[in-house]
């Protein structure tokens, strides 16, 4: 029998694919963020001192990522104390705000349709709304790049994390599918906020960019998994993986791109260029095919395809267990 939690999981992931995050609704990720900016910009401001900017890092990552999945458990408890349809809508609401698959594809086709009409300055505004990257010279095939990259690096973070640690909630029916999910989402707030390597993040972010690496850790090898089986190439994901993704200073995001590289038989990284530094990140995957627009549409089935699978047996999964 199909509990609540399931129900409102499935109906939750149906809403994403249907709308995404309607812009006339607060998002979760708003508050979130103005909560970071407001007690980072505070101590950055108020001392120079770098263990006590460590600690606040510490207090501030622990706060938000514990306090948001408390708040969500408690928002989904009260409401339900109300009505249960209020309840089951709460829920719904929480939780699709923590997926991001339909948002992903959206991003990409808004710097997608304007390159294919060679409308090369628009493309590279676009893209600069999705990337931390240099974007006002990049060529055609670096803008294409740049759009697979995001693909799939945010496929971890965006898509199936937040799906794994909902999966995980709807398995521990005291605590349900919005709490974990929306301490992760936390989490990956905090990370693309403040988990910055340069200054004045180097001290308050240290623990948001370590912390949110080990949330990622496990549901990143989880899709590279996933990803190998669905291209049928999990040994060479593997291989190339170990000779290229291990390069990556990241220890989620090479693994990540790594794996829709070799899938799609192309290479991702390479020099990138940052408020007007250079960074050159290693290669991964082999050149044996140009990115096309044919091949990001390919990664964006492949990540709705991974979500669906693991939506799938996530739901498997909570029946065998009740």
């Amino acid at each position: 029998m199909i509990n609540s939690a399931t129900v409102a999981l499935l109906i939750a992931a149906f809403l994403d694919y249907l709308i995404a995050d309607p812009p006339f609704l607060p998002h979760p990720v708003q508050g979130m963020g103005m909560v970071i900016s407001f007690v980072s910009k505070t101590v950055t401001n108020f001392t120079k001192n770098s263990l006590l900017r460590r600690i606040a890092g510490v207090v501030l990552g622990l706060g938000l990522i514990i306090g948001s999945g408390c708040l969500g458990w408690g928002l989904v408890y009260f409401s339900k104390q109300i009505s249960i349809w209020l309840g089951l809508t709460i829920e719904v609401i929480l939780l699709a705000s923590c997926f991001a698959a339909r948002s992903l594809r959206n991003a990409a086709i808004a710097v997608l349709t304007p390159l294919k009409n060679n409308e090369i300055e628009t493309a590279r505004t676009q893209l600069s709304y999705y990337v931390g990257r240099d974007t006002n010279n990049l060529s055609p095939p670096e803008i294409l790049r740049a759009v697979l990259e995001t693909i799939a690096e945010n496929t971890t973070d965006g898509v199936t994390a937040p799906l794994f640690y909902a999966i995980v909630g709807l398995l521990i029916p005291p605590v349900g599918i919005v709490p974990f999910a929306l301490a992760y989402k936390a989490a990956s707030t905090l990370d693309s906020m403040i988990g910055y390597q340069r200054e004045p993040f180097t001290d308050i972010g240290w623990f948001s960019a370590k912390f949110e690496d080990i949330l990622t850790w496990l549901p990143c090898r989880l899709t590279v998994l996933t990803i190998g089986l669905l291209g049928r190439k999990p040994r060479q994901v593997w291989q190339v993986g170990k000779r290229d993704a291990t390069q990556d200073p990241s220890p989620n995001a090479g693994w990540s791109e790594c794996a829709y590289a070799v899938v799609l038989g192309v290479q991702l990284g390479g020099e990138n260029t940052y408020q007007g530094l250079v960074k050159k990140k290693p290669l991964l995957g082999n050149p044996d095919f140009q990115i096309t627009e044919a091949k990001i549409e390919q990664a964006l089935g492949l990540t709705r395809t991974c979500f669906l699978s693991w939506l799938v047996l996530g739901v498997a999964l909570s029946g065998a267990v009740g």
